[in-house]
């Protein structure tokens, strides 16, 4: 099967074409990767590729409970531990580089962080913090220009904090209704400045941002993660003209040389379904701009993922929930085992319960 084929994406040869999707999983106490988060990646390197779950690029993006930074030297050594053990078990590794903008309560955040968003529009419902429980979203303070160049050059260091602490690259996350989403939305983008107004100026910060990341790690190195039509964490869904947005974003971002870009479908949990003529047509708009490889997400199994390689309608398939059970997802897919079913109650607590502890194949 092609979906256990070896292959290279930019500058990184992959055992085969199964991708570890990123996921929070809110296990890093103090926002550092740990011990713990080790254990859980390395037991999960029979992937090709593992996406980390999301990490922030500055202190005002750690919008949640104990998600990881890469803003610090603290935080560089526990990734290094993390992408030493990955390596050893024969997978790649790319951080997901996260800016939760306006996705969060100040409960979570560090001394002297903010939340900060394209324009001061909240959130509705609560989130999580673990001093007070269940609180609403705080108000974001919109984004002057200094804090959007302050912003682009944070995701540059967090870049080249990855490359240093000995990971393969990064993905920027450009999808779910985080900063860059908020940013390409009109639902939470109000500005009427160079970031803000039309599709082209909505698109500016995320190509600017995956600009910035290339100046210090190189095109080869780096991904995007989008999600059209997404509507988590209230964005507009199928609003007016995002067929084109996406589609000149997607050129945009392949004439960079990206390594790949990385589409996501969340229909299998219950979001619209994108439209398929869209989805091919924002890919073919990557490749024929320069983008090197596909990544296709969002409810796969392994006959649909084969399938999807076998049409070319992607290079790599990513696998989210299934991972978080099944450590040996691969053996798993290659062996035709059953799969074990993930413990929605301890996706984001503390601790190894649901984490580290489930078994392998017997």
């Amino acid at each position: 099967m092609k979906l256990f084929s070896t292959c290279t994406i930019g500058a990184v040869k992959l055992q085969n074409r199964i991708v570890m999707a990123p996921m929070t999983r809110s296990r890093a106490t103090n926002n550092l990767p740990n011990s713990l988060m080790v254990e859980y990646y390395s037991q999960r390197s029979g992937a090709g590729l593992i996406i980390t779950e999301g990490t922030s690029p500055s202190p005002n993006g750690l919008g949640y409970a104990r998600i990881p930074g890469a803003f610090s030297a603290e935080q560089t050594a526990g990734w290094k531990q993390i992408a030493d053990a990955v390596h050893r078990g024969g997978a790649r590794i790319f951080m997901q580089l996260m800016h939760c903008g306006r996705v969060g309560n100040n409960l979570n955040l560090p001394a002297g962080a903010e939340l900060v968003a394209p324009s001061a529009i909240t959130l509705a419902n609560k989130i999580w913090t673990d001093s007070q429980g269940e609180q609403p979203y705080d108000q974001p303070r919109e984004m002057t220009p200094k804090d959007i160049e302050q912003a682009i050059a944070e995701y540059a260091l967090a870049a080249k904090n990855a490359v240093a602490a000995g990971l393969d690259g990064v993905e920027v996350h450009g999808a779910n209704g985080y900063l860059i989403n908020q940013f390409l939305d009109p639902g939470s983008n109000q500005r009427r400045d160079a970031y803000g107004g039309d599709a082209a100026r909505r698109n500016r910060f995320a190509l600017d941002v995956a600009a910035a990341v290339i100046a210090e790690i190189g095109a080869d190195r780096v991904g995007i993660r989008l999600s059209p039509y997404g509507v988590f964490n209230e964005m507009s869904g199928d609003y007016d003209g995002i067929a084109e947005q996406y589609v000149a974003l997607a050129a945009a971002a392949g004439g960079l040389g990206l390594a790949y870009l990385h589409l996501v479908d969340h229909s299998a949990m219950g979001a619209p379904k994108p439209e398929p003529a869209t989805v091919q047509a924002i890919c073919q708009a990557f490749r024929a701009a320069g983008g090197a490889a596909v990544i296709l997400s969002g409810g796969y199994d392994a006959a649909r993922a084969e399938a999807d390689l076998q049409s070319g309608a992607a290079d790599l398939i990513a696998f989210g929930r299934p991972f978080i059970a099944n450590p040996d997802l691969v053996a798993r897919l290659q062996s035709g085992k059953e799969l074990a079913v993930p413990d929605q109650a301890t996706f984001y607590s503390p601790g190894e319960a649901g984490y580290t502890d489930y078994p392998g194949m017997p």
